[in-house]
């Protein structure tokens, strides 16, 4: 696609204070140290543009947001081709462990923050956190075992109402 002169310019506001209209519903599914960034990351980007984002921890993406596993997020290369290493290596004693401390270091180096200041950096810029009705149930969970930043714990339906009209992502 080429622009012509007739097309109009479209130029982000980085200094937009008030809401943008926008909607962004994120679904964190996963509890691995490496799939918690994408959803943490595009939240934060979401909401310095000015737009409304809700996260929804579901399944083993409640580990984000449950206190006792919430900052200790493993990363393993067991069954991760992207890693490039041999997969055989990943279920050798301590390469969890290595695994997970050189992310961490890498993470770290580029002053991202982990995963709990993340979520506390989220929720002062506005975001809200949702945890799943039916994922809590399943492993025990209440609202008392969850970050205290996390506004309920809601059913599938309830986040959909909530969300109405939102572009969703599901990671």
């Amino acid at each position: 696609m080429t622009t012509t002169e007739t097309d109009p310019v479209v130029v982000p506001r980085f200094d937009a204070d008030e809401p943008t209209g926008r909607r962004l519903a994120i679904i964190c599914s996963k509890g691995n140290l490496d799939m918690a960034y994408p959803g943490l990351i595009l939240a934060n980007a979401a909401l310095g543009e000015g737009v409304e984002t809700h996260l929804f921890f579901t399944f083993w993406g409640l580990d984000m947001i449950t206190r006792s596993t919430m900052g200790d997020l493993k990363f393993t290369m067991l069954g991760n081709t992207a890693t490039h290493m041999p997969q055989g290596l990943g279920g050798l004693p301590g390469m969890t462990a290595m695994a997970t401390s050189r992310l961490k270091k890498a993470i770290a180096d580029l002053d991202v923050p982990d995963v709990p200041e993340f979520l506390e950096q989220i929720v002062a810029s506005g975001g809200h956190l949702w945890a799943c009705r039916l994922s809590a149930d399943m492993n025990h969970l209440t609202l008392d075992d969850l970050d205290p930043d996390v506004e309920g714990i809601i059913s599938a339906s309830d986040f959909i109402e909530k969300t109405d009209g939102a572009q969703l992502l599901f990671i």
